[in-house]
């Protein structure tokens, strides 16, 4: 198969982005991060409504960069990619839950009591 140098798309199922989702890509993040330095630095929102904007706004350029960089969606069958990063985070969150457990449990039972 001859490759033609004037052609700016991959050949389907490689898995190799374009030049176009590579910069939709860097602006949907640049655009996402810059929300939600704003959202802080302003004081649009505070408490709780200011962390879980800036968690799903963090979120979202999490999904931003797995689709468009990482193209975890552009496989073809079956989908290992996919399987293996659903593995991937399912032990990432075992081990923080684990470790907040084991840390909340150590500070229960060997920390004395704080009296004023």
């Amino acid at each position: 198969m001859k490759i033609d140098p004037h052609v700016t798309e991959p050949p389907h199922g490689t898995g190799i982005g374009t030049y176009k989702s590579y910069a939709l890509g860097y602006v949907l993040c640049l655009a996402l991060t810059l929300a939600a330095y704003f959202t802080v630095v302003l004081d649009l929102f505070s408490g709780l409504a200011l962390a879980a904007l800036v968690i799903g706004l963090g979120a979202l350029q999490i999904a931003v960069q797995l689709i468009l960089f990482i193209h975890l969606n552009a496989e073809s069958k079956p989908r290992w990619n996919t399987i293996v990063f659903l593995f991937m985070l399912l032990i990432a969150a075992i081990v923080v839950v684990g470790s907040l457990w084991i840390m909340a449990n150590l500070d229960y039972r060997v920390m004395a009591p704080m009296h004023d």
